[in-house]
């Protein structure tokens, strides 16, 4: 079974920034309303739209997903 995006994104928290990644990850794991059981793009996607004030550009999110997806193959 595939881990939840939110699972994998915890994966990549750092104490210090060092990208964009990592930096929507250490948000991420503030935010109580993140879609933590899902892996579903579309509704990862919706949720960050319009919830995720940290969330500067949703490029960030497309990087991340590329990199979840490479991550579970």
């Amino acid at each position: 079974m595939r881990r939840s995006f939110y699972q994998w994104l915890m994966t990549q928290r750092q104490p210090v920034s060092a990208n964009e990644v990592e930096t929507f990850a250490n948000a991420a794991f503030f935010d109580q309303q993140f879609p933590k059981q899902s892996d579903n793009f579309e509704q990862i996607s919706l949720y960050l739209e319009e919830n995720a004030s940290y969330l500067h550009s949703m490029t960030i999110f497309d990087q991340a997903w590329s990199l979840y997806l490479a991550s579970e193959k």
